[in-house]
Protein backbone atom coordinates (compact mmCIF):
# COMPACT_ATOMS: atom_id res chain seq x y z
CA UNK A 1 0.00 0.00 0.00
CA UNK A 2 2.57 2.22 0.95
CA UNK A 3 4.27 1.44 -2.66
CA UNK A 4 1.11 2.44 -4.44
CA UNK A 5 0.72 5.13 -2.06
CA UNK A 6 4.22 6.91 -3.00
CA UNK A 7 4.00 6.26 -6.87
CA UNK A 8 0.69 8.06 -6.33
CA UNK A 9 2.24 10.70 -4.77
CA UNK A 10 5.56 11.16 -7.47
CA UNK A 11 2.82 10.92 -10.75
CA UNK A 12 0.66 13.78 -8.94
CA UNK A 13 4.19 15.71 -8.86
CA UNK A 14 5.01 14.96 -12.19
CA UNK A 15 1.79 16.23 -13.13
CA UNK A 16 1.76 19.11 -11.71
CA UNK A 17 4.97 20.21 -13.08
CA UNK A 18 3.74 19.37 -16.41
CA UNK A 19 1.56 21.99 -15.51
CA UNK A 20 3.65 24.19 -14.28
CA UNK A 21 5.85 24.55 -17.46
CA UNK A 22 2.21 25.09 -19.80
CA UNK A 23 1.37 28.23 -17.41
CA UNK A 24 4.80 29.17 -18.07
CA UNK A 25 4.77 28.84 -21.73
CA UNK A 26 1.08 30.86 -21.53
CA UNK A 27 2.37 33.60 -19.45
CA UNK A 28 5.12 34.23 -21.44
CA UNK A 29 3.08 34.22 -25.19
CA UNK A 30 1.01 36.13 -23.57
CA UNK A 31 3.33 39.28 -23.44
CA UNK A 32 4.82 38.24 -26.74
CA UNK A 33 1.14 38.48 -28.16
CA UNK A 34 1.04 42.17 -26.71
CA UNK A 35 4.91 43.01 -27.84
CA UNK A 36 4.25 42.42 -31.12
CA UNK A 37 0.24 42.88 -31.43
CA UNK A 38 -0.35 39.13 -32.18
CA UNK A 39 -3.87 38.69 -32.18
CA UNK A 40 -3.92 35.30 -33.56
CA UNK A 41 -1.55 34.24 -30.90
CA UNK A 42 -3.61 36.00 -28.07
CA UNK A 43 -6.71 34.17 -29.28
CA UNK A 44 -4.96 30.75 -29.18
CA UNK A 45 -4.23 31.93 -25.34
CA UNK A 46 -7.40 32.42 -24.67
CA UNK A 47 -8.99 29.29 -26.36
CA UNK A 48 -6.22 27.15 -24.27
CA UNK A 49 -7.70 28.00 -20.93
CA UNK A 50 -10.28 25.20 -20.74
CA UNK A 51 -7.37 22.50 -20.77
CA UNK A 52 -5.46 24.32 -17.93
CA UNK A 53 -8.58 24.11 -15.72
CA UNK A 54 -8.81 20.28 -16.70
CA UNK A 55 -5.37 19.31 -15.76
CA UNK A 56 -6.64 21.40 -12.24
CA UNK A 57 -9.51 19.84 -12.03
CA UNK A 58 -8.31 16.33 -12.74
CA UNK A 59 -5.05 16.52 -10.34
CA UNK A 60 -7.39 18.23 -7.37
CA UNK A 61 -9.59 15.09 -7.90
CA UNK A 62 -7.01 12.66 -7.69
CA UNK A 63 -5.96 14.58 -4.51
CA UNK A 64 -9.20 13.97 -3.35
CA UNK A 65 -9.37 10.18 -3.82
CA UNK A 66 -5.64 9.59 -2.21
CA UNK A 67 -7.09 11.17 1.00
CA UNK A 68 -10.35 8.99 0.86
CA UNK A 69 -8.42 5.75 -0.14
CA UNK A 70 -5.46 6.24 1.76
CA UNK A 71 -5.88 8.09 4.78
CA UNK A 72 -2.52 9.70 4.96
CA UNK A 73 -0.61 10.42 7.92
CA UNK A 74 0.26 14.38 9.13
CA UNK A 75 3.31 14.79 7.09
CA UNK A 76 1.71 12.76 3.84
CA UNK A 77 -1.70 15.34 4.03
CA UNK A 78 0.54 18.14 4.07
CA UNK A 79 1.93 17.07 0.76
CA UNK A 80 -1.28 16.21 -1.04
CA UNK A 81 -3.26 19.09 0.23
CA UNK A 82 -0.06 21.08 -0.90
CA UNK A 83 -0.69 19.17 -4.38
CA UNK A 84 -4.09 21.06 -4.82
CA UNK A 85 -2.80 24.56 -3.15
CA UNK A 86 -0.15 24.58 -5.90
CA UNK A 87 -2.57 23.68 -8.87
CA UNK A 88 -5.08 26.15 -7.80
CA UNK A 89 -2.53 29.01 -8.06
CA UNK A 90 -1.00 27.81 -11.47
CA UNK A 91 -4.76 27.90 -12.31
CA UNK A 92 -4.84 31.50 -11.30
CA UNK A 93 -1.74 32.56 -12.88
CA UNK A 94 -2.81 30.99 -16.64
CA UNK A 95 -6.27 33.01 -15.72
CA UNK A 96 -3.80 36.08 -15.67
CA UNK A 97 -2.05 35.14 -18.84
CA UNK A 98 -5.95 34.90 -20.67
CA UNK A 99 -6.30 38.17 -19.35
CA UNK A 100 -3.23 39.87 -20.76
CA UNK A 101 -3.95 38.11 -23.84
CA UNK A 102 -7.30 39.75 -23.98
CA UNK A 103 -5.60 43.18 -23.35
CA UNK A 104 -3.51 42.05 -26.83
CA UNK A 105 -7.43 41.34 -28.82
CA UNK A 106 -8.59 44.89 -27.71
CA UNK A 107 -5.83 47.14 -28.50
CA UNK A 108 -5.75 45.55 -32.02
CA UNK A 109 -3.72 47.09 -34.37
CA UNK A 110 -3.24 50.12 -32.47
CA UNK A 111 0.60 50.87 -32.36
CA UNK A 112 1.57 50.60 -28.33
CA UNK A 113 2.16 54.22 -26.77
CA UNK A 114 5.74 53.71 -25.95
CA UNK A 115 8.55 50.78 -26.29
CA UNK A 116 7.27 47.84 -23.92
CA UNK A 117 10.40 47.77 -21.73
CA UNK A 118 9.52 47.00 -17.70
CA UNK A 119 6.52 45.20 -18.63
CA UNK A 120 8.70 42.45 -20.98
CA UNK A 121 10.78 42.31 -17.67
CA UNK A 122 8.35 42.15 -15.07
CA UNK A 123 6.72 38.74 -16.83
CA UNK A 124 10.55 37.69 -17.17
CA UNK A 125 11.17 37.70 -13.19
CA UNK A 126 7.33 36.48 -12.43
CA UNK A 127 8.13 33.58 -14.65
CA UNK A 128 11.69 32.81 -12.89
CA UNK A 129 9.92 33.47 -9.86
CA UNK A 130 7.45 30.56 -10.80
CA UNK A 131 10.20 28.15 -12.07
CA UNK A 132 12.22 28.40 -8.84
CA UNK A 133 8.85 27.83 -7.02
CA UNK A 134 8.61 24.83 -8.49
CA UNK A 135 11.92 23.93 -8.05
CA UNK A 136 11.69 23.98 -4.57
CA UNK A 137 8.21 21.84 -4.33
CA UNK A 138 10.49 18.77 -5.81
CA UNK A 139 13.74 19.56 -3.87
CA UNK A 140 11.48 19.99 -0.70
CA UNK A 141 13.66 23.74 -0.08
CA UNK A 142 12.08 25.63 2.15
CA UNK A 143 15.41 27.95 1.76
CA UNK A 144 14.93 28.62 -1.64
CA UNK A 145 11.38 28.84 -1.48
CA UNK A 146 12.06 31.92 1.40
CA UNK A 147 14.42 33.39 -1.74
CA UNK A 148 11.13 34.01 -3.79
CA UNK A 149 10.82 37.20 -1.57
CA UNK A 150 13.58 39.11 -2.86
CA UNK A 151 12.71 38.76 -6.70
CA UNK A 152 8.92 39.69 -5.33
CA UNK A 153 10.32 43.06 -4.46
CA UNK A 154 11.76 43.63 -7.69
CA UNK A 155 8.69 42.95 -9.69
CA UNK A 156 6.77 45.30 -6.94
CA UNK A 157 9.27 47.56 -7.52
CA UNK A 158 8.54 47.59 -11.64
CA UNK A 159 5.44 47.67 -11.17
CA UNK A 160 4.84 51.03 -9.12
CA UNK A 161 7.52 51.88 -12.04
CA UNK A 162 5.38 51.56 -14.98
CA UNK A 163 2.43 52.84 -12.94
CA UNK A 164 4.24 55.92 -12.34
CA UNK A 165 4.90 56.63 -16.22
CA UNK A 166 2.04 55.09 -17.45
CA UNK A 167 0.14 58.23 -15.69
CA UNK A 168 2.43 60.23 -16.51
CA UNK A 169 1.94 59.52 -20.55
CA UNK A 170 -1.97 59.40 -19.92
CA UNK A 171 -2.14 63.15 -17.99
CA UNK A 172 -0.01 64.88 -20.52
CA UNK A 173 -2.09 63.35 -23.64
CA UNK A 174 -5.53 62.37 -22.77
CA UNK A 175 -5.71 60.41 -26.37
CA UNK A 176 -3.06 57.03 -24.60
CA UNK A 177 -5.24 56.74 -21.74
CA UNK A 178 -7.56 53.62 -23.65
CA UNK A 179 -4.12 52.13 -24.46
CA UNK A 180 -2.62 53.16 -21.10
CA UNK A 181 -5.70 51.86 -18.96
CA UNK A 182 -4.80 48.63 -20.39
CA UNK A 183 -0.85 48.57 -20.17
CA UNK A 184 -1.48 49.11 -16.44
CA UNK A 185 -3.93 46.05 -16.05
CA UNK A 186 -0.92 43.98 -17.72
CA UNK A 187 1.36 45.28 -15.10
CA UNK A 188 -0.80 44.19 -12.48
CA UNK A 189 -1.48 40.87 -13.95
CA UNK A 190 2.17 40.40 -13.46
CA UNK A 191 2.48 41.71 -10.27
CA UNK A 192 -0.36 39.17 -9.14
CA UNK A 193 1.27 36.30 -11.52
CA UNK A 194 4.66 36.94 -8.95
CA UNK A 195 2.51 36.97 -5.80
CA UNK A 196 1.17 33.48 -6.75
CA UNK A 197 4.34 32.13 -7.43
CA UNK A 198 5.20 33.46 -3.47
CA UNK A 199 2.10 31.49 -2.63
CA UNK A 200 3.54 28.37 -4.35
CA UNK A 201 6.87 29.20 -1.59
CA UNK A 202 4.43 29.39 0.94
CA UNK A 203 3.02 26.02 0.18
CA UNK A 204 6.61 24.11 0.25
CA UNK A 205 8.01 26.08 3.64
CA UNK A 206 3.94 24.47 4.63
CA UNK A 207 4.45 21.22 3.20
CA UNK A 208 8.36 20.77 4.70
CA UNK A 209 8.24 22.41 8.46
CA UNK A 210 4.15 22.39 8.90
CA UNK A 211 4.71 26.40 9.52
CA UNK A 212 2.44 28.85 7.70
CA UNK A 213 4.97 31.72 6.57
CA UNK A 214 3.73 34.58 4.62
CA UNK A 215 5.99 35.59 1.84
CA UNK A 216 3.78 38.54 0.43
CA UNK A 217 4.43 40.72 3.33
Amino acid sequence: MRSTFHQELEELQQDILRMGTLVEERIGQSVKSLAEGDRELARQIVAGDDELDRMQLDIETRCLEIIALQQPAASDLRIVGTAIKIVGDLERMADHAVDIARVTERIGDEPLMKPLIDIPRMAELALRMTRDALRAYVRRDPQAAEELLKTDDEVDHLYSQVMRELLVYMMEDPRTIHQGTHLLFVAQHLERVADHATNLGEAVIFMVSGERQDLNR
